[in-house]
Protein backbone atom coordinates (compact mmCIF):
# COMPACT_ATOMS: atom_id res chain seq x y z
CA UNK A 1 0.00 0.00 0.00
CA UNK A 2 1.21 3.39 -1.25
CA UNK A 3 2.11 5.84 1.62
CA UNK A 4 -0.04 9.25 2.73
CA UNK A 5 1.69 11.73 1.45
CA UNK A 6 -0.20 14.32 2.60
CA UNK A 7 1.17 13.85 6.45
CA UNK A 8 4.73 14.20 5.04
CA UNK A 9 4.06 17.22 1.95
CA UNK A 10 5.31 20.05 4.23
CA UNK A 11 8.99 18.62 4.31
CA UNK A 12 8.94 16.64 1.30
CA UNK A 13 11.28 19.36 -0.52
CA UNK A 14 13.52 19.94 2.48
CA UNK A 15 14.02 16.21 2.96
CA UNK A 16 14.94 15.27 -0.69
CA UNK A 17 17.70 17.45 -0.53
CA UNK A 18 18.84 16.50 2.47
CA UNK A 19 18.53 12.82 1.82
CA UNK A 20 19.66 12.80 -1.95
CA UNK A 21 22.21 15.71 -1.18
CA UNK A 22 21.33 17.66 -3.77
CA UNK A 23 21.44 15.04 -6.40
CA UNK A 24 17.53 15.20 -7.36
CA UNK A 25 17.64 18.32 -8.87
CA UNK A 26 20.58 17.19 -11.38
CA UNK A 27 18.55 13.71 -12.09
CA UNK A 28 15.67 15.71 -13.06
CA UNK A 29 17.40 17.61 -15.15
CA UNK A 30 18.77 14.47 -16.76
CA UNK A 31 15.12 13.12 -17.65
CA UNK A 32 13.88 15.66 -18.84
CA UNK A 33 16.86 16.52 -21.29
CA UNK A 34 14.79 16.48 -25.10
CA UNK A 35 11.82 16.62 -24.26
CA UNK A 36 9.33 18.55 -25.47
CA UNK A 37 5.39 19.24 -26.63
CA UNK A 38 3.02 18.51 -23.88
CA UNK A 39 4.40 16.58 -21.24
CA UNK A 40 2.16 14.78 -18.45
CA UNK A 41 4.12 14.17 -15.47
CA UNK A 42 2.58 11.43 -13.13
CA UNK A 43 2.48 11.70 -9.61
CA UNK A 44 4.19 14.96 -10.04
CA UNK A 45 4.30 15.74 -5.97
CA UNK A 46 5.38 19.15 -5.06
CA UNK A 47 6.52 19.77 -8.61
CA UNK A 48 9.84 19.70 -9.23
CA UNK A 49 9.81 17.99 -12.43
CA UNK A 50 7.31 20.35 -13.47
CA UNK A 51 9.79 23.19 -13.03
CA UNK A 52 12.02 21.18 -15.02
CA UNK A 53 9.78 20.62 -17.98
CA UNK A 54 8.78 24.08 -17.84
CA UNK A 55 12.66 25.56 -18.36
CA UNK A 56 12.70 23.05 -21.34
CA UNK A 57 9.68 25.28 -22.93
CA UNK A 58 6.98 22.53 -22.37
CA UNK A 59 3.71 22.63 -22.06
CA UNK A 60 2.89 20.77 -18.55
CA UNK A 61 0.33 18.78 -16.80
CA UNK A 62 0.80 17.68 -13.39
CA UNK A 63 -1.16 14.62 -11.78
CA UNK A 64 -1.47 13.62 -8.05
CA UNK A 65 -3.42 11.85 -5.23
CA UNK A 66 -2.05 14.16 -2.61
CA UNK A 67 -3.76 17.59 -2.56
CA UNK A 68 -1.50 18.75 0.13
CA UNK A 69 1.70 18.31 -2.51
CA UNK A 70 -0.48 19.94 -5.64
CA UNK A 71 -0.70 22.47 -3.48
CA UNK A 72 2.64 23.10 -3.21
CA UNK A 73 3.21 22.13 -6.89
CA UNK A 74 0.86 25.31 -7.68
CA UNK A 75 2.86 27.62 -5.91
CA UNK A 76 6.29 26.72 -7.33
CA UNK A 77 5.02 26.36 -11.50
CA UNK A 78 2.03 28.14 -11.12
CA UNK A 79 1.76 28.18 -15.18
CA UNK A 80 1.27 24.14 -15.14
CA UNK A 81 -2.25 22.28 -14.96
CA UNK A 82 -3.03 20.38 -12.49
CA UNK A 83 -5.29 17.68 -11.58
CA UNK A 84 -5.99 15.46 -8.29
CA UNK A 85 -5.41 12.09 -10.26
CA UNK A 86 -5.00 8.22 -9.63
CA UNK A 87 -1.84 7.26 -11.57
CA UNK A 88 -3.77 3.84 -12.12
CA UNK A 89 -6.59 5.85 -13.88
CA UNK A 90 -5.44 8.87 -15.93
CA UNK A 91 -8.41 11.08 -16.62
CA UNK A 92 -6.87 11.95 -20.31
CA UNK A 93 -7.90 10.57 -24.00
CA UNK A 94 -5.56 7.90 -25.50
CA UNK A 95 -2.71 9.46 -27.27
CA UNK A 96 -3.31 12.97 -25.53
CA UNK A 97 0.41 13.56 -24.49
CA UNK A 98 4.30 13.91 -26.70
CA UNK A 99 6.17 13.12 -23.18
CA UNK A 100 5.34 11.28 -19.82
CA UNK A 101 7.49 11.44 -17.07
CA UNK A 102 7.34 10.44 -13.53
CA UNK A 103 9.91 11.01 -10.78
CA UNK A 104 10.08 8.68 -7.99
CA UNK A 105 6.71 8.00 -8.05
CA UNK A 106 6.15 4.85 -9.59
CA UNK A 107 7.20 2.68 -6.76
CA UNK A 108 4.53 3.86 -4.88
CA UNK A 109 1.46 2.72 -7.58
CA UNK A 110 -0.64 0.00 -5.82
CA UNK A 111 -1.04 -1.89 -8.94
CA UNK A 112 2.55 -1.07 -11.18
CA UNK A 113 1.09 -2.98 -14.47
CA UNK A 114 -1.70 -0.46 -14.29
CA UNK A 115 -0.19 2.22 -13.76
CA UNK A 116 2.49 2.16 -16.45
CA UNK A 117 -0.38 0.81 -19.15
CA UNK A 118 -2.30 3.99 -18.03
CA UNK A 119 1.05 6.38 -19.02
CA UNK A 120 1.46 4.50 -22.23
CA UNK A 121 -1.68 4.88 -23.14
CA UNK A 122 -2.12 8.25 -23.08
CA UNK A 123 0.89 8.54 -24.85
CA UNK A 124 1.22 9.50 -28.69
CA UNK A 125 2.73 6.97 -30.98
CA UNK A 126 5.99 8.24 -30.93
CA UNK A 127 6.49 9.83 -28.03
CA UNK A 128 8.57 9.91 -25.13
CA UNK A 129 8.45 7.81 -21.53
CA UNK A 130 11.10 8.89 -19.31
CA UNK A 131 10.77 7.11 -15.58
CA UNK A 132 13.81 8.50 -12.59
CA UNK A 133 13.49 5.66 -9.50
CA UNK A 134 15.69 5.24 -6.73
CA UNK A 135 17.40 1.47 -6.83
CA UNK A 136 19.50 -0.43 -4.26
CA UNK A 137 23.21 -0.17 -6.02
CA UNK A 138 24.75 -3.72 -7.68
CA UNK A 139 28.74 -1.74 -6.66
CA UNK A 140 29.37 -4.19 -3.71
CA UNK A 141 31.96 -1.37 -2.42
CA UNK A 142 29.36 0.98 -2.79
CA UNK A 143 25.76 -1.10 -1.52
CA UNK A 144 27.23 -1.55 2.46
CA UNK A 145 27.29 2.37 2.87
CA UNK A 146 24.27 2.88 1.00
CA UNK A 147 22.07 0.15 3.01
CA UNK A 148 23.73 1.89 5.83
CA UNK A 149 22.38 5.72 4.92
CA UNK A 150 19.10 4.12 4.01
CA UNK A 151 18.28 2.17 6.80
CA UNK A 152 19.82 3.71 9.46
CA UNK A 153 20.70 7.76 8.67
CA UNK A 154 17.41 8.12 6.57
CA UNK A 155 14.85 7.15 9.19
CA UNK A 156 16.56 8.92 11.82
CA UNK A 157 16.63 12.27 9.47
CA UNK A 158 13.06 11.88 9.09
CA UNK A 159 12.40 11.79 12.88
CA UNK A 160 14.60 14.87 13.84
CA UNK A 161 13.86 16.96 10.63
CA UNK A 162 10.21 15.78 9.29
CA UNK A 163 9.29 14.40 12.80
CA UNK A 164 7.99 11.53 10.75
CA UNK A 165 10.44 8.36 11.15
CA UNK A 166 8.02 6.05 9.52
CA UNK A 167 7.57 7.81 6.24
CA UNK A 168 11.11 7.48 6.03
CA UNK A 169 11.73 3.99 6.91
CA UNK A 170 9.07 3.03 4.86
CA UNK A 171 11.25 5.18 1.66
CA UNK A 172 13.70 2.79 1.57
CA UNK A 173 11.82 -0.29 1.99
CA UNK A 174 10.02 0.31 -1.30
CA UNK A 175 13.03 1.18 -2.64
CA UNK A 176 14.13 -2.37 -1.82
CA UNK A 177 10.78 -4.46 -2.82
CA UNK A 178 10.84 -2.69 -6.06
CA UNK A 179 11.89 -4.39 -9.35
CA UNK A 180 15.12 -2.48 -10.63
CA UNK A 181 16.94 -2.87 -14.05
CA UNK A 182 16.30 -5.58 -16.12
CA UNK A 183 13.50 -6.38 -14.00
CA UNK A 184 11.22 -3.11 -14.56
CA UNK A 185 12.58 -2.60 -17.97
CA UNK A 186 10.98 -5.86 -18.74
CA UNK A 187 8.04 -4.97 -17.20
CA UNK A 188 7.16 -1.91 -19.28
CA UNK A 189 7.91 -3.95 -22.67
CA UNK A 190 5.29 -6.66 -21.64
CA UNK A 191 2.76 -3.54 -21.28
CA UNK A 192 -0.39 -3.55 -23.78
CA UNK A 193 0.93 -1.41 -25.91
CA UNK A 194 4.27 -1.50 -28.76
CA UNK A 195 7.28 -0.41 -26.88
CA UNK A 196 10.75 0.99 -29.13
CA UNK A 197 13.90 2.00 -27.08
CA UNK A 198 13.41 0.55 -24.07
CA UNK A 199 16.57 0.88 -21.94
CA UNK A 200 17.61 2.27 -18.26
CA UNK A 201 20.61 4.61 -17.67
CA UNK A 202 22.36 4.20 -14.06
CA UNK A 203 23.17 7.24 -12.54
CA UNK A 204 25.17 8.23 -9.34
CA UNK A 205 26.64 5.01 -8.68
CA UNK A 206 22.84 3.09 -9.54
CA UNK A 207 21.42 4.20 -6.78
CA UNK A 208 18.97 6.35 -9.40
CA UNK A 209 18.11 5.37 -12.68
CA UNK A 210 16.53 6.71 -15.97
CA UNK A 211 14.41 4.43 -17.17
CA UNK A 212 13.05 5.19 -20.92
CA UNK A 213 11.40 4.08 -23.82
CA UNK A 214 9.05 5.42 -26.65
CA UNK A 215 5.99 3.95 -28.04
Amino acid sequence: MAYDFDTIARDYDRMNRLMTLGLDRWWRQRAVKGLHGHVLDVACGTGDMCVELMKCSCTVTGVDISEEMLAIAKQKAPHATYKLADAEHLPFADETFDAVTCAFGVRNFVHLEQGLNEMLRVLKPGGQLAILELATPDNPLVKPFYNLYTRRIIPWLGSRIAGNREAYTYLPASIERFPKGDAFLEKIRNSQFPILNCRQRKLTFGVCRLYTASR
